[in-house]
């Protein structure tokens, strides 16, 4: 089942984060140290802000009590008319079974219902599925590759789609 989250959702998001910056550190901008230190108000705190409003919306999929993905839309920063994909993660279980397809399209008609008509995401360049699996979801590379923000041997490849 994909849903936005609640702020009851606190535990369960930082059990799947932690799992996700495990299994793929490189791919985001925070790291396992920072989560592991984190107090578990904050993460209560982050799923109530993506819970409503236009500014940010996080979309889980739950299998039994278990978060298994995540993607979380936010106002793209200096594009008001834009929505940026974030924070997307499939646990490897479950990979490969149309999540992602889901999420971002509870990100996409989220971002209609709050007037922005673009999908925004970074990828790290090198990580082929990841690029292949948003080609397949109508995502196309856009300018050139950027210096990862906490990263600077690596290089992002910024994508867009329509909402």
């Amino acid at each position: 089942m994909i849903r936005r989250v609640t702020a009851d959702d606190g535990g369960r998001a930082r059990a799947l984060r932690i799992e996700m910056l495990a299994d793929s550190p490189l791919a985001f901008i925070t790291t396992l140290a920072d989560v592991a230190v984190a107090p578990h108000a904050e993460f209560i705190e982050r799923c109530a802000k993506g819970a409503t409003g236009d500014q940010q919306a996080h979309y889980v999929a739950q299998v039994g009590k278990r978060l298994v993905a995540q993607a979380i839309g936010i106002v793209t920063p200096g594009a008001v008319d834009r929505t940026l994909l974030v924070g997307v993660y499939i646990s490897p279980a479950y990979r490969g079974r149309g999540i992602l397809g889901g999420l971002v399209d509870e990100v996409a008609a989220w971002s209609r219902e709050c007037g922005r008509d673009a999908l925004d995401l970074e990828v790290v360049c090198g990580n082929q599925r990841a690029i292949r699996a948003y080609t397949r979801l109508g995502f196309s590379p856009i300018g050139q590759p950027v210096i990862h923000p906490t990263i600077p041997e690596l290089r992002e490849q910024r994508m867009t789609r329509a909402a």
